[in-house]
């Protein structure tokens, strides 16, 4: 099963068939996501085809890493035809968050 993992902390877990891939990135539905681990980050960001970001900040077990995980709240028209399915408010992960099956 897919994780988001960070110092052996899981930061979110899903069912393969309950994720998303775009350009790289794992996305999680935010029902598989430890929300007590994250905390909105200030960090602007517009991607011309999803939309502004929301990037948060993840808790690594006593540290609070900025910027380790986003998504896409408000997705602009075209982003779900593109991929094929709606992942407004989905979370992904990068830097020291390892994603891993």
């Amino acid at each position: 099963m897919p994780k988001a993992v960070i110092n052996g902390v899981v930061v979110a877990e899903a069912p393969e068939d309950q994720i998303v891939h775009i350009e790289g990135n794992v996305y999680f539905p935010p029902s598989a996501v430890k929300s007590e681990l994250l905390k909105p980050s200030p960090t602007p960001y517009h991607c011309p085809w999803k939309g502004d970001v929301q990037y948060y900040s993840v808790d690594d077990g006593g540290t609070w890493l900025q910027d380790r995980a986003f998504a896409y709240p408000n997705l602009l028209p075209g982003a779900v035809e593109r991929v094929g399915t709606d992942f407004a408010g989905w979370f992904a992960f990068w830097k020291e968050v390892q994603t891993e099956d």
